[in-house]
């Protein structure tokens, strides 16, 4: 990360957010990722996110060029260092590549917040019918804290693969269709859904939107006890 320019800061919060995707088995959002940010048309290491609106429930981000993972790095550590009263939307634009959204909304919840994050990109996804990609496959990740101090993470792309997996050889491009088969209309009304939210509020290029919310219960333990064991979402 410091050979292609990034201050020891940045660098850091690459290296953890790659090395933590390659331990939870998200590869194509690993490691490898490194190489694939020099094919970017636009990388600027030394770029800078701006906090450019605050209020007490909005915030407004610009990328300024920056990483994704970097604007999201310095949104989050803005939400734990202040939380809100009791909620909060935060817009990011010019936010692109956004990596793993449950590693940036787990974070919000091992700081006992609740929150859900979605994020745009290319156009990869087709509509189901056929025709050219219309929308990105737009993941959605929510993850609620916990007082047994593991919080519940769900992170689901809606692609039936990640970009991520076919940039690791794990699955083609013919894979990158909405997910559910002969239901497939509904992760590409989600995946439309979620693009048009983001793109109204973020505007043109890539965005992000933050959800962050302080909880008034505790539903989670009650969920693992009904699951008796069973992996739920996030679980290690």
């Amino acid at each position: 990360m410091r050979s292609l320019g990034f201050a020891d800061a940045d660098a850091a919060v690459l290296a953890d957010h790659f090395l933590d995707a390659d331990a939870r088995g998200k590869s194509g959002h690993g490691v490898s990722r490194i190489g694939w940010l020099t094919t970017l048309v636009r990388l600027d290491p030394k770029a800078q996110p701006e906090r450019v609106v605050s209020e007490p429930g909005f915030e407004r981000w610009e990328g300024r060029g920056a990483l994704g993972y970097v604007t999201l790095s310095r949104i989050v550590e803005a939400q734990l260092a202040d939380p809100p009263q009791h909620a909060r939307v935060v817009v990011a634009a010019d936010c692109f590549p956004t990596g793993v959204l449950g590693y940036w909304v787990r974070k919000l919840a091992e700081g006992g917040q609740v929150a859900a994050l979605t994020a745009t990109s290319p156009a990869r996804l087709a509509h189901p019918d056929g025709g050219d990609e219309l929308v990105g496959t737009n993941p959605l990740a929510i993850a609620v804290p916990s007082s047994d101090g593991r919080p519940l993470v769900a992170d689901v792309s809606m692609g039936k693969v990640t970009h991520g997996d076919v940039l690791v050889g794990n699955a083609s491009e013919d894979d990158l269709v909405p997910f559910g088969g002969e239901q497939a209309y509904k992760a590409f009304a989600l995946a439309a859904g979620l693009q048009m939210l983001v793109g109204a509020l973020a505007g043109e290029g890539h965005g992000a939107l933050l959800l962050v919310a302080r909880p008034e219960g505790d539903p989670v333990p009650a969920l693992r006890e009904r699951a008796e064991g069973s992996r739920l979402p996030g679980d290690s």
